[in-house]
Protein backbone atom coordinates (compact mmCIF):
# COMPACT_ATOMS: atom_id res chain seq x y z
CA UNK A 1 0.00 0.00 0.00
CA UNK A 2 2.78 2.40 0.92
CA UNK A 3 4.63 1.57 -2.26
CA UNK A 4 1.52 2.37 -4.31
CA UNK A 5 1.12 5.73 -2.54
CA UNK A 6 4.78 6.56 -3.08
CA UNK A 7 4.54 5.69 -6.76
CA UNK A 8 1.39 7.81 -7.14
CA UNK A 9 3.11 10.75 -5.44
CA UNK A 10 6.10 10.49 -7.77
CA UNK A 11 3.83 10.39 -10.82
CA UNK A 12 1.80 13.40 -9.63
CA UNK A 13 4.95 15.38 -8.90
CA UNK A 14 6.24 14.53 -12.36
CA UNK A 15 2.99 15.72 -13.94
CA UNK A 16 2.99 18.95 -11.91
CA UNK A 17 6.62 19.63 -12.78
CA UNK A 18 5.82 19.18 -16.48
CA UNK A 19 2.67 21.31 -16.45
CA UNK A 20 4.25 24.09 -14.35
CA UNK A 21 6.13 25.43 -17.39
CA UNK A 22 6.45 29.11 -18.27
CA UNK A 23 3.71 30.46 -20.56
CA UNK A 24 4.48 33.41 -22.85
CA UNK A 25 1.75 35.78 -24.08
CA UNK A 26 1.64 38.22 -27.02
CA UNK A 27 -1.11 39.73 -29.15
CA UNK A 28 -2.37 37.69 -32.10
CA UNK A 29 -2.18 40.49 -34.66
CA UNK A 30 -1.28 44.18 -34.65
CA UNK A 31 -2.33 46.87 -37.17
CA UNK A 32 -0.44 50.17 -37.54
CA UNK A 33 0.01 53.06 -39.95
CA UNK A 34 3.04 53.93 -42.02
CA UNK A 35 5.27 56.37 -40.14
CA UNK A 36 3.69 55.63 -36.73
CA UNK A 37 5.04 53.78 -33.68
CA UNK A 38 3.84 50.41 -32.44
CA UNK A 39 4.19 48.67 -29.07
CA UNK A 40 4.57 44.92 -29.21
CA UNK A 41 3.62 43.48 -25.84
CA UNK A 42 5.11 40.35 -24.30
CA UNK A 43 4.47 38.89 -20.84
CA UNK A 44 4.66 35.50 -19.19
CA UNK A 45 3.16 33.36 -16.44
CA UNK A 46 5.39 31.37 -14.14
CA UNK A 47 4.84 29.44 -10.93
CA UNK A 48 8.09 30.86 -9.53
CA UNK A 49 8.84 34.32 -8.26
CA UNK A 50 10.27 36.69 -10.85
CA UNK A 51 13.96 35.90 -11.01
CA UNK A 52 16.66 38.59 -11.29
CA UNK A 53 17.97 36.43 -14.12
CA UNK A 54 14.78 36.75 -16.17
CA UNK A 55 15.41 37.05 -19.92
CA UNK A 56 13.42 38.22 -22.95
CA UNK A 57 14.33 37.54 -26.58
CA UNK A 58 12.65 38.94 -29.70
CA UNK A 59 13.10 37.66 -33.25
CA UNK A 60 11.65 38.83 -36.56
CA UNK A 61 10.67 37.08 -39.78
CA UNK A 62 9.68 39.32 -42.69
CA UNK A 63 6.75 38.36 -44.91
CA UNK A 64 8.03 36.01 -47.60
CA UNK A 65 11.24 35.19 -45.71
CA UNK A 66 12.11 31.70 -44.54
CA UNK A 67 14.34 32.41 -41.56
CA UNK A 68 13.98 34.62 -38.51
CA UNK A 69 16.61 37.05 -37.27
CA UNK A 70 17.32 38.09 -33.67
CA UNK A 71 16.52 41.77 -33.08
CA UNK A 72 16.49 42.16 -29.28
CA UNK A 73 17.65 40.46 -26.11
CA UNK A 74 17.25 41.36 -22.45
CA UNK A 75 19.50 39.62 -19.92
CA UNK A 76 21.39 40.44 -16.75
CA UNK A 77 19.22 43.49 -16.19
CA UNK A 78 20.26 45.20 -19.45
CA UNK A 79 18.65 45.40 -22.94
CA UNK A 80 20.60 44.68 -26.11
CA UNK A 81 19.42 45.72 -29.59
CA UNK A 82 20.90 44.06 -32.64
CA UNK A 83 23.16 46.62 -34.32
CA UNK A 84 22.83 45.14 -37.80
CA UNK A 85 19.14 44.39 -38.17
CA UNK A 86 16.37 46.47 -39.76
CA UNK A 87 15.36 47.91 -36.38
CA UNK A 88 18.76 48.89 -34.99
CA UNK A 89 17.88 52.59 -34.76
CA UNK A 90 14.13 52.22 -34.29
CA UNK A 91 13.69 49.65 -31.52
CA UNK A 92 13.31 50.59 -27.85
CA UNK A 93 12.74 48.40 -24.80
CA UNK A 94 9.65 49.67 -22.91
CA UNK A 95 8.95 46.67 -20.69
CA UNK A 96 9.33 46.12 -16.98
CA UNK A 97 11.00 42.77 -16.20
CA UNK A 98 10.10 43.01 -12.51
CA UNK A 99 6.45 42.88 -13.61
CA UNK A 100 7.13 40.17 -16.20
CA UNK A 101 6.77 42.63 -19.07
CA UNK A 102 9.16 42.36 -22.02
CA UNK A 103 7.45 44.77 -24.45
CA UNK A 104 9.33 46.60 -27.19
CA UNK A 105 8.51 49.75 -29.20
CA UNK A 106 9.25 50.09 -32.91
CA UNK A 107 9.27 53.62 -34.35
CA UNK A 108 8.65 55.04 -37.82
CA UNK A 109 7.03 51.98 -39.35
CA UNK A 110 7.30 51.17 -43.04
CA UNK A 111 5.68 48.60 -45.34
CA UNK A 112 8.87 46.55 -45.18
CA UNK A 113 8.23 45.97 -41.45
CA UNK A 114 5.33 43.63 -42.19
CA UNK A 115 6.09 40.27 -40.66
CA UNK A 116 5.98 38.05 -37.59
CA UNK A 117 7.62 39.01 -34.29
CA UNK A 118 8.31 36.22 -31.80
CA UNK A 119 8.93 36.69 -28.07
CA UNK A 120 10.54 34.13 -25.79
CA UNK A 121 10.92 34.50 -22.01
CA UNK A 122 12.79 32.56 -19.33
CA UNK A 123 12.37 32.85 -15.59
CA UNK A 124 15.02 30.54 -14.07
CA UNK A 125 14.57 27.90 -12.85
CA UNK A 126 11.36 27.96 -14.93
CA UNK A 127 12.75 27.80 -18.45
CA UNK A 128 10.48 25.25 -20.14
CA UNK A 129 7.92 26.82 -22.45
CA UNK A 130 7.04 27.90 -25.96
CA UNK A 131 7.57 31.33 -27.55
CA UNK A 132 4.60 33.41 -28.65
CA UNK A 133 4.26 35.33 -31.92
CA UNK A 134 2.43 38.44 -33.10
CA UNK A 135 1.97 39.43 -36.73
CA UNK A 136 2.45 43.10 -37.64
CA UNK A 137 0.53 44.57 -40.57
CA UNK A 138 1.45 48.08 -41.70
CA UNK A 139 -1.13 50.05 -43.75
CA UNK A 140 -1.47 53.48 -45.23
CA UNK A 141 -4.89 53.53 -43.57
CA UNK A 142 -5.92 51.05 -40.90
CA UNK A 143 -8.80 48.97 -42.36
CA UNK A 144 -12.13 48.88 -40.60
CA UNK A 145 -12.50 45.53 -38.91
CA UNK A 146 -15.56 43.33 -39.35
CA UNK A 147 -16.48 43.69 -35.68
CA UNK A 148 -16.71 47.47 -36.02
CA UNK A 149 -18.96 47.16 -39.09
CA UNK A 150 -21.21 44.66 -37.29
CA UNK A 151 -21.46 46.97 -34.29
CA UNK A 152 -22.43 49.91 -36.50
CA UNK A 153 -25.13 47.87 -38.26
CA UNK A 154 -26.57 46.67 -34.95
CA UNK A 155 -26.56 50.23 -33.63
CA UNK A 156 -28.40 51.54 -36.70
CA UNK A 157 -31.04 48.77 -36.49
CA UNK A 158 -31.63 49.42 -32.80
CA UNK A 159 -31.90 53.15 -33.47
CA UNK A 160 -34.54 52.56 -36.17
CA UNK A 161 -36.53 50.26 -33.88
CA UNK A 162 -36.50 52.86 -31.10
CA UNK A 163 -37.61 55.55 -33.58
CA UNK A 164 -40.49 53.38 -34.87
CA UNK A 165 -41.69 52.62 -31.33
CA UNK A 166 -41.51 56.31 -30.40
CA UNK A 167 -43.55 57.31 -33.50
CA UNK A 168 -46.14 54.60 -32.74
CA UNK A 169 -46.74 55.79 -29.18
CA UNK A 170 -46.80 59.42 -30.32
CA UNK A 171 -49.52 58.64 -32.88
CA UNK A 172 -51.54 56.78 -30.25
CA UNK A 173 -51.26 59.76 -27.93
CA UNK A 174 -52.40 62.20 -30.64
CA UNK A 175 -55.37 60.01 -31.63
CA UNK A 176 -56.47 59.60 -28.01
CA UNK A 177 -56.18 63.34 -27.47
CA UNK A 178 -58.30 64.04 -30.58
CA UNK A 179 -61.01 61.59 -29.50
CA UNK A 180 -61.08 63.12 -26.02
CA UNK A 181 -61.46 66.65 -27.39
CA UNK A 182 -64.33 65.60 -29.71
CA UNK A 183 -66.19 63.86 -26.91
CA UNK A 184 -65.82 66.91 -24.66
CA UNK A 185 -67.17 69.23 -27.37
CA UNK A 186 -70.28 67.02 -27.90
CA UNK A 187 -71.07 66.91 -24.18
CA UNK A 188 -70.62 70.65 -24.02
CA UNK A 189 -73.21 71.28 -26.75
CA UNK A 190 -75.77 69.02 -25.04
CA UNK A 191 -75.26 70.77 -21.78
CA UNK A 192 -75.75 74.17 -23.39
CA UNK A 193 -79.04 73.05 -25.03
CA UNK A 194 -80.52 71.91 -21.72
CA UNK A 195 -79.43 75.05 -19.98
CA UNK A 196 -81.02 77.17 -22.76
CA UNK A 197 -84.45 75.48 -22.38
CA UNK A 198 -84.31 75.78 -18.61
CA UNK A 199 -83.43 79.45 -18.85
CA UNK A 200 -86.36 80.01 -21.29
CA UNK A 201 -88.83 78.34 -18.90
CA UNK A 202 -87.47 80.32 -16.00
CA UNK A 203 -87.85 83.58 -17.93
CA UNK A 204 -91.53 82.78 -18.71
CA UNK A 205 -92.27 82.06 -15.05
CA UNK A 206 -90.57 85.22 -13.84
CA UNK A 207 -92.29 87.64 -16.37
CA UNK A 208 -96.02 88.45 -15.42
CA UNK A 209 -96.96 89.52 -18.97
CA UNK A 210 -95.70 86.27 -20.37
CA UNK A 211 -97.65 84.44 -17.63
CA UNK A 212 -100.92 86.13 -18.77
CA UNK A 213 -100.29 85.25 -22.39
CA UNK A 214 -99.59 81.68 -21.45
CA UNK A 215 -102.79 81.55 -19.33
CA UNK A 216 -104.95 82.97 -22.16
CA UNK A 217 -103.57 80.49 -24.63
CA UNK A 218 -104.30 77.73 -22.18
CA UNK A 219 -107.97 78.90 -21.82
CA UNK A 220 -108.38 79.09 -25.59
CA UNK A 221 -107.16 75.54 -25.93
CA UNK A 222 -109.60 74.33 -23.21
CA UNK A 223 -112.59 76.14 -24.85
CA UNK A 224 -111.77 74.55 -28.17
CA UNK A 225 -111.77 71.16 -26.56
CA UNK A 226 -115.22 71.80 -24.97
CA UNK A 227 -116.74 72.84 -28.30
CA UNK A 228 -115.56 69.72 -29.86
Amino acid sequence: MLSVLALTTVVLLGIVSQTAAIVVYTSWEKHSLVGSDVRLSCSFFSWHWTSPEVTFSWSYRADGARDSIAIFHYTGGAPYVDNKGPFQDRLEFVGNPARRDGSILIRNLDYSDNGTFTCDAKNPPDIVGHPSSVRLLVFEKVPVQAGVITGVIIGVVLGLLILIVAIYYLMRFLVARRVFSLSMSKHGKKGKGKEGSQQKQASVLMDPAKQKVAASEKKKQESRRERK
